[in-house]
């Protein structure tokens, strides 16, 4: 089980993509939609190639080692989800699910990805395939997350539904749902808010 991921909707996306790319991240899919329909923008297409076209992002993907971050159009910024990357697939998978279920968090699954309802305003992704990623072994990942919840009681619940003692993720109480911290090892930002306001704090000579 790898923490791996992270999903805002926003109406920064050039800002986003730019800070996370000034960090090492490499941009693997840009997909929006433009004249009625669903195209791709990825590299090396740049910003200046299409900044003038009405094209509504569905999804912007960067990545860098075990990380994939990813952000889509919205009017306002809006936290949507954390991703897990199941690594013994079906075992895993299916226990995972079952917690879900018996905890009355609606489950949504299909072939690459698994979407739990959380009571705490976001969605935990469940991903499968590996290809996700740039590597599973790397040591540029994500070593922890801060979130803001509006209740108490997700690190518990956490733990619940993964069968694990969760201490990679901590919560506060706040007014609206949102992560506030990113922990990530390997990479050189000392201390930076990327244009969401997700306080991006490296850790370096972090290994496996």
């Amino acid at each position: 089980m790898l923490l791996f991921h992270y999903h805002f909707w926003t109406p920064h996306l050039e800002e986003t993509e730019k800070f996370y790319v000034e960090n090492g991240f490499r941009t693997s899919l840009r997909t929006g939609k433009y004249q009625g329909e669903y195209q791709t923008f990825n590299p090396p297409l740049e910003w200046d190639d299409f900044r003038n076209k009405p094209i509504t992002f569905r999804i912007i993907e960067v990545r860098r080692g075990a990380m994939n971050i990813t952000f889509g159009f919205g009017k306002k910024v809006m936290f949507d989800h954390i991703g897990f990357l199941v690594t013994k697939k079906e075992k895993e998978l299916d226990k995972i699910c079952h917690n879900a279920r018996s905890m009355n968090w609606p489950v949504n699954t299909n072939d690459r990805r698994t979407f739990i309802g959380t009571p705490y305003g976001f969605r935990i992704e469940l991903q499968s395939n590996a290809d996700s990623i740039d590597g599973t072994r790397s040591s540029e990942k994500m070593e922890g997350l801060e979130l803001i919840l509006k209740k108490e009681g997700f690190e518990r619940d956490l733990s619940k539904l993964l069968n694990s003692p969760v201490h990679f993720i901590r919560s506060k109480i706040g007014e609206t749902p949102t992560i506030s911290k990113a922990v990530m090892s390997g990479i050189l930002i000392s201390n930076q808010k990327d244009p969401n306001g997700v306080n991006v704090i490296g850790k370096v000579g972090e290994t496996n």
